[in-house]
């Protein structure tokens, strides 16, 4: 089974002089790829003149992650794509479970390792955790990550699992799959992109697994901090995007009614936090969305949309109003 690690780089040659050697050191199984958005720094000249036996694929524009994995992706060969960070550290033998479990289980057409906090070892890292869901609304959670609050990997996690997303930081996926479905929709940019993919997987019978035995940790916040405007609006606004594109048009209008009135609450309370760039950013997240609608919704699959896709009723009702900030006590529904 050939897999390609294929590392996309904008202007990152800080991040990739601290975390490439870990990708080469403990990687022999793979061919090593670093993608470049048309960066303006040297980073492209520090992987050539460093690590001549790295690929490099030179992207024309900086079409963000969505445009610029699909465009680097049409000139990598490989049985299994990896989508790997800069910003990630691997450990020694993280393949090796992951290729076993595409070998083992042939429904897995995606899949993702524990991501661990960089910064603090320990604990479960904001991108992904140990496996992505979301609930009855359309949003988005990880086990061992709800909103911002980070559980401490104590083991509980350790086991191989379906799940309804894999993280974009690190994501296994085979290559025929990512070509059948077209790669990821270049209108997200950046961020959810990896949702909607998986979404869109589920939808024509694909599985997406976690696979705990494999473990790698991300720095994270590297392009965009978790609490950067412009990560809000393209959160936000993708989150809408998926809706519409992924479920039932009854189901999809209904859940978009009550995002509105839900994201309404969200930047009143950003309001009351002293916050109004993330406020005016999730009111833009919303113009744009209808801005873009007819585009959008031309894009919904021809394909037996799930009707039961969601782990919990609501993540956001459990978190603020109950206070639930660990995976396993969130009632599932």
């Amino acid at each position: 089974m050939q897999v390609a690690v294929v590392i996309l780089n904008w202007n990152g040659k800080e991040l990739l002089e601290s975390y490439l050697p870990s990708v080469i050191e403990y990687s022999k199984e793979a061919d090593i790829y670093v993608a470049d958005n048309a960066s303006t720094d040297d980073s492209v000249a520090f992987v050539q003149q460093t690590y001549p036996s790295i690929k490099i694929i030179q992207n024309e524009t900086n079409a963000g992650f969505a445009g610029g994995y699909n465009e680097a992706l049409e000139e990598v060969q490989a049985d299994i794509f990896c989508l790997l960070n800069s910003d990630v550290e691997v450990t020694a033998n993280w393949l090796d479970p992951i290729i076993k479990a595409f070998i083992e289980m042939d429904d897995a057409s995606i899949i993702q390792p524990k991501i661990l906090d960089l910064k603090n070892k320990s604990h479960f890292e904001y991108a992904g955790a140990a496996g992505g869901f979301i609930d009855k609304l359309g949003y988005p959670f990880c086990r061992g990550r709800i909103f911002q609050s980070l559980e401490k990997d104590e083991g509980q996690y350790n086991d191989t699992l379906e799940v309804f997303w894999a993280t974009g930081a690190c994501m296994f996926i085979k290559s025929n799959v990512f070509k059948v479905l077209g790669g990821f929709d270049h209108d997200y940019f950046a961020h959810q992109e990896e949702v909607d993919l998986c979404w869109r997987a589920k939808n024509n019978g694909h599985k997406v697994y976690y696979v705990g035995s494999s473990e790698v940790f991300h720095l994270g916040g590297s392009t965009l901090s978790n609490m950067n405007p412009k990560k809000t609006f393209l959160n936000f606004r993708n989150s809408l995007y998926s809706i519409i594109k992924n479920l039932p048009k009854s189901k999809a209008f209904t859940i978009l009614f009550l995002r509105l009135l839900l994201d309404g609450v969200a930047a009143i309370r950003f309001l009351f936090q002293l916050k109004p760039k993330h406020s005016f950013a999730i009111l833009r997240a919303h113009f744009s969305f209808y801005k873009n609608f007819r585009k959008i919704f031309k894009k919904r699959e021809k394909a037996n949309f799930i009707l039961k896709y969601y782990r919990t009723k609501s993540v956001v009702w459990s978190y603020f109003v109950h206070h639930v900030k660990n995976f396993n006590k969130l009632v599932k529904d």
